[in-house]
């Protein structure tokens, strides 16, 4: 054991079994990392599983999933996006298709498997892990600062 004299606190600490892949992220050279990614996986493409670490650091993905997104999350979004399209003075009968499309939009913005690849921008994460045969079970983006 060693003393180092400063005071440390943990504020969040995940356990990961499996494959994992991580990335560190810093903000300049000469400071240490101010983002850390660990992505537990299956499947053999390190290098599929590294690309979405840093696709978590770049997009800070909140949710894995569609159905990992909590229901007054998802509710909230359709409230703001139903708002938003009335005070825009959408007509009342495209609403329903409007709202729908807010909502596509911001799953692109907080699923991460929704999310169009940083890699190629004209294929969604998904589809690039399904074409590298890797299937991501879960995901942390721990950023320095954060509650």
């Amino acid at each position: 054991s060693a003393k180092i004299g400063e005071k440390l606190e943990l504020r969040r600490v995940q356990y990961f079994d499996g494959n994992v892949e991580t990335y560190l992220h810093k903000r300049a050279a000469d400071l240490p990392p101010a983002v850390g990614v660990l992505v537990e996986f299956e499947g053999a493409d390190n290098d599929a599983a590294h690309s979405v670490a840093l696709q978590i650091a770049a997009l800070k993905a909140k949710y894995l999933t569609r159905d990992e997104v909590p229901e007054d999350v998802v509710a909230n979004e359709r409230r703001i996006a139903e708002e938003t399209a009335k005070a825009e003075g959408k007509p009342e009968q495209a609403l329903p298709k409007i709202v729908e499309g807010r909502l596509t939009g911001f799953f692109k913005d907080v699923v991460l498997l929704e999310q169009p690849s940083v890699s190629d921008s004209k294929k969604s994460v998904k589809a690039l892990l399904d074409d590298a045969g890797v299937t991501i079970t879960r995901f942390v983006r721990f950023e320095v600062g954060q509650q």
